[in-house]
């Protein structure tokens, strides 16, 4: 086996990182994965950031263990919600607000209005 120097194998990491077309995701998935207030709110915080703004370390004021903020991106990307991309240690998302948008019209913008409560800790 040869070695080479100065290339990084890519990590396992990036290996499991899979991304689902909206089109490819059930209504029943969908309200699944937005019947949750955690994904909810991960989804309105995208919302209000550019694309690739936001790194999942950026949402540990969430009230839940990291491990269960990683499911909650994870169900997110599997629903054809989010995009993520690794930059050196750390994982970016994108709402993938129109393509979303073209497959369950009108569904995304009833999570974006939803209303909040006052306390900002709150989910």
């Amino acid at each position: 086996m040869e070695h080479y120097t100065g290339v990084r194998p890519q990590s396992n990491r990036t290996r499991g990182l899979t991304h689902t077309s909206p089109l490819e995701v059930s209504l029943q998935a969908a309200l699944d994965a937005l019947g949750d207030p955690i994904r909810r709110r991960i989804v309105r915080e995208l919302a209000g950031v550019p694309d690739w703004a936001r790194a999942c370390g950026t949402f540990s004021h969430l009230p839940v263990a990291k491990s269960t903020l990683s499911h909650h991106f994870s169900v997110l990307r599997n629903v054809g919600l989010l995009e993520q991309r690794d930059e050196g240690s750390r994982r970016l998302n994108r709402l993938r607000r129109d393509e979303f948008d073209d497959r369950f019209p009108g569904l995304l913008a009833l999570v974006l209005d939803e209303e909040q409560p006052d306390d900002p800790t709150a989910v």
